[in-house]
């Protein structure tokens, strides 16, 4: 698998090469998904280790959680790894690290060279915003700390977040939240969100292929009884948050998706208007979230992190 993907992101890469149509980023694309979506459940990596259920903070008594999944052969080179925070979703209300499709997703980028947490956050409605944004900020500096940057050998200056979904909404928070240096503190050097929500100050509309009302979702998760008088909603939303120090990020998204694909519009739009950096893919149909990761995305998506994690990171380098 893992000589399949380098190939396809080696694919990627020459058509950007070749002046073909593959976005970059201050280019969007629309693409098909493959026949044969591969939904990252069915796929399996039995060489890729993970260390499961270690604490990386602790709020209320209650530990958090995060399973760490290490790159084939990480502990016989010298090298340090790029690190990737990956942020399962559930609307904020459920899903765990260790299901099987975001156990895949975590094997999946480690079996590409990043040292990759899967984290467990806080949910609602017993926790409400922003703790669970304070818990992924909390994962960051907990892979910044010296013992583990020994303990995994990685990177602390090359740290990336993927997320889909709420997911998608906290990674796309972890881009935008703050200023300046993308090498310290819970700042992070790039993001890929997929399907995020990303403007929740007020109620998003969804499809029928949601069964419950979205806008009841945001209220639970902000802790708010209405939007129009809730002050969480801005800061809750990444669209409002954007300026020109954030990292390069990563947009994906599809066309029917019960997300209306507004949300990630709005998103690029923002991020391009200060010159960020930002891949904009669009999918014909309405997979959600990581049921996006057919193998062309999966490609992209690891061609865009090869590239935003490469060593010495620039920061703000669109900022002029």
């Amino acid at each position: 698998m893992r000589a399949l993907t380098r190939a396809l992101a080696a694919a990627a890469v020459l058509l950007v090469a070749l002046g073909g149509c593959a976005a970059t980023g201050s280019e969007s694309e629309t693409v098909k998904p493959a026949n044969l979506t591969v939904y990252p459940e069915l796929k399996t990596y039995p060489n890729i280790p993970v260390i499961e259920d270690l604490p990386y903070g602790t709020e209320d008594g209650e530990p958090l959680l995060l399973d760490v999944c290490l790159p084939e052969g990480d502990v016989e080179t010298s090298t340090p790894r790029p690190a990737i925070v990956s942020i399962h979703g559930g609307s904020w209300m459920r899903g765990d690290k260790g299901n099987a499709a975001w156990r895949s997703v975590c094997q999946w980028l480690a079996s590409e060279g990043f040292v990759t947490v899967s984290i467990n956050y806080r949910l609602a409605p017993a926790a409400t915003f922003p703790a669970q944004l304070n818990d992924a900020q909390a994962a960051v500096e907990w892979l910044r700390d010296p013992a583990q940057t020994e303990r995994y050998n990685l990177n602390p200056d090359e740290i990336g977040a993927f997320g889909g979904s709420a997911g998608g909404n906290l990674a796309a928070l972890l881009g935008t939240t703050g200023e300046g240096d993308w090498t310290s503190g819970s700042r992070v050097a790039a993001v890929a969100a997929l399907s995020a929500p990303t403007d929740i100050r007020e109620r998003i509309p969804t499809t029928d292929a949601y069964n419950q009302d979205f806008g009841m979702v945001q209220l639970t998760y902000l802790g708010c009884t209405d939007l129009s008088t809730c002050p969480a909603a801005s800061a809750a939303s990444p669209v409002t948050l954007v300026d020109a120090t954030d990292p390069p990020f990563f947009v994906a998204h599809a066309e029917d998706d019960f997300i209306p694909i507004s949300q990630s519009d709005a998103l690029v739009t923002a991020l391009r208007n200060v010159g960020v950096e930002t891949t904009y893919v669009t999918v014909k149909g309405a997979m959600h979230s990581i049921g996006l990761l057919d193998d062309d995305m999966m490609a992209r998506i690891i061609t865009f992190f090869s590239a935003a994690l490469s060593s010495a990171p620039v920061p703000f380098a669109n900022a002029q």
